[in-house]
C-alpha cells in the first residue's frame, strides 16, 4: 500500500452527455455544460487549498465524464493545477473516460499534459448488456477505444467493468472478462451492480420491473472473478480491483483505503487530512456561486475521533488483500477469540503482522468488523 502519505489530488468533473440508469454518482447532464464557470470556480477553489497539502503523487480526474473535455478545457485544468500545486515527478495521472470520446487525437493531447494513466468506462463487452445499462458506446466501439489507447503509448490502462445484474450470466460475463485480458490491461475494476434508491434501476426495482440478485447469486459471481482473473496472473489487492503487479495498483484509490491526505475539488467532491473529512455542496450551480462570493464551497465536516479511525481502519482494511495491522485488531476487547474463530472459518489469515481477510473473507468483509465491535 502507499506507505509513504503522499496525498493524492481528486477533480471532480461533474459533467455527461447522459446519465446512466444505476449511476448515482453526482453529474449534470444539461445541453450546455457550463465548463467555463465551473473552471473559473475551480480555480478559485484550487486558491484556497494551495498551501495546505504537502507535494502530492496523484491527480485523479473523475466525474461525470471528464473525456468531454475539449482541448483547451483540459489542457486549462492542468495547467491551473501545476501552477498552484507541487507534484512528484513521478506523479501518476489518471482521467476517467468514455470509449465513444476517445480519439488518437485527444490521446496525444493527454500525454502531452501529463496524463499517463487512462480508466476506461468499458462496464461490458456484451452489445445487450451495454444497452441494458444504457451507455452511450457499443462494445466495439470499447475495443477500438482501447486499440487506439495502447497505439499512443499508454502503458497504464485500467478497464471498468461490471457485472451481478439481472438478466446476466456466468459465461455471458466470462466472455466479457476473455475479451478485456486481450488488451493486457494493467488494471481491471470488477464492480458489482449497486441499485441505488434515486436512480431509475432503482425505481424500476421499486415498481417491481427490475431486481437485484440474491447474495447467493453475488458471491458466486465474486468467486468466479476473482478465481478467474488470479489464474490469470492478476492480483485481486481490493474487493473490486485487480492488477497485474503490485506496481499497477491504483495509487490514488489506495490513500482513501487508508487514510493517507487527499484533496477533492469540485462539487460534491471529499478530501480528508489530519482527522478532519469535508465536502463540497452537490450543486454545480451553488459551488459556482459560492466560490464567485470567495467562500468555500465546504457543505460540512466531521473531525473522527481515535475511535472512529480504527473502526474506519478495519472497516477499509478488511477490503484488502493487506488487511489491518494486527496491533489495531488486538486493540479491540476480545480480539484474540474473535480471530481465532475467523481463522478457523477460513475468512482471515495472519501474515507479517497483519490480519488479512481470504477470498471468503472478501465475500462478508462488511460484517467483519461488526464482529470486534460487538
Amino acid at each position: 500500500m502507499n506507505k509513504s502519505h503522499r496525498p493524492g489530488l481528486y477533480i471532480h468533473v461533474p459533467f455527461c452527455r447522459t446519465k446512466c440508469p444505476y449511476c448515482d454518482f453526482y453529474s449534470v447532464t444539461s445541453g450546455e455544460h457550463h465548463t467555463g464557470a465551473w473552471l473559473k470556480a475551480l480555480e478559485q477553489e484550487v486558491q484556497f487549498y494551495q498551501n495546505r497539502f504537502a507535494a502530492f503523487d496523484s491527480i485523479y480526474i473523475g466525474g461525470g465524464t471528464p473525456s468531454l473535455l475539449n482541448r483547451e478545457e483540459i489542457s486549462g485544468l492542468m495547467d491551473c493545477l501545476s501552477g498552484r500545486f507541487r507534484f512528484f515527478s513521478d506523479t501518476e495521472v489518471t482521467l476517467e473516460a468514455n470509449p465513444d470520446d476517445i480519439t488518437p487525437e485527444k490521446l496525444s493531447l493527454y500525454r502531452r499534459i501529463g496524463i499517463n494513466r487512462i480508466s476506461l468506462g468499458v462496464q461490458s463487452f456484451q452489445e445487450n448488456e451495454v444497452a441494458f445499462m444504457q451507455r452511450r458506446h457499443t462494445a466495439k466501439e470499447a475495443e477500438r477505444a482501447l486499440e487506439f489507447i495502447r497505439s499512443a503509448g499508454f502503458t497504464n490502462i485500467g478497464i471498468d467493468l461490471i457485472y451481478g445484474f439481472e438478466g446476466q450470466t456466468e459465461s455471458g460475463w466470462i466472455q466479457t472478462l476473455e475479451r478485456a485480458l486481450r488488451f493486457r490491461p494493467e488494471h481491471l475494476s470488477c464492480y458489482q451492480m449497486t441499485i441505488e434508491e434515486g436512480t431509475p434501476f432503482g425505481k424500476m426495482k421499486a415498481e417491481g420491473k427490475l431486481r437485484s440478485l440474491g447474495e447467493e447469486e453475488e458471491g458466486r459471481f465474486f468467486s468466479l472473478t476473482s478465481s478467474f482473473l488470479k489464474e490469470r496472473g492478476y492480483i485481486h489487492y481490493e474487493i473490486s480491483n485487480f492488477a497485474r503487479g503490485p506496481e499497477y495498483f491504483s495509487r490514488h484509490n489506495q490513500k482513501y483505503w487508508n487514510h493517507t491526505p487527499y484533496l477533492g475539488l469540485g462539487p460534491a467532491a471529499h478530501s480528508f487530512q489530519n482527522g478532519v473529512r469535508w465536502w463540497n455542496v452537490r450543486s454545480l450551480q451553488a459551488y459556482c456561486q459560492m466560490l464567485a462570493r470567495k467562500k468555500t464551497p465546504v457543505e460540512d465536516r466531521e473531525v473522527l475521533t481515535r475511535e472512529q479511525l480504527r473502526l474506519e481502519a478495519l472497516y477499509l482494511g478488511f477490503r484488502t488483500e493487506e488487511g489491518v495491522d494486527f496491533d489495531i485488531v488486538r486493540e479491540f476487547p476480545g480480539a484474540e477469540g474473535v480471530l481465532a474463530e475467523l481463522e478457523k472459518s477460513g475468512l482471515i489469515v495472519l501474515k507479517k503482522g497483519r490480519v488479512a481477510p481470504t477470498q471468503q473473507g472478501f465475500l462478508v468483509a462488511d460484517s467483519l468488523p461488526i464482529l470486534f465491535v460487538s
